[in-house]
């Protein structure tokens, strides 16, 4: 079901440091920049891709939105979210690690890009 995932932003350098960093961190290449100015991230047959809004209006964060980006481990997910920090992104809900509930055991760590999208690394275990 899942073909590619888009999220806005008002700062493009800012979204590309944070974006290639956390890639980068688990394996994956820096994004390139379309005609069209939008950043594209391929990794582990997913597209991820960052743009300016096409209506010309302010770029905001979907309330009640996460995108989860699949981690091969709980290390993984660690230095997704440290790179993801350092380069500008901000750490929120509990600090990463075990989550368990309804028979499921997973490793989750979250941030919020500089322009306030919501990620989660995710790892079920």
């Amino acid at each position: 079901m899942y073909s590619h995932n888009m999220v806005g932003s008002n700062d493009l350098d800012a979204s590309k440091k944070f974006y290639d960093a956390t890639f980068q961190a688990v394996g994956g290449k820096p994004g390139i920049q379309d005609e069209k100015g939008r950043l594209i991230y391929v990794h582990n047959g997913g597209l991820f891709l960052v743009t300016a809004p096409i209506d010309g209006q302010p770029a905001t964060a979907g309330n009640g939105c996460t995108i989860g980006i699949a981690m091969a481990n709980p290390e993984q997910a660690d230095a997704w979210h440290a790179a993801g920090v350092e380069a500008g992104g901000t750490a929120i809900e509990d600090p990463p690690g075990v989550r368990e509930g309804n028979g499921m055991k997973m490793y989750l760590a979250y941030l919020r890009d500089p322009s306030g999208n919501k990620l989660c690394a995710l790892h079920r275990m």
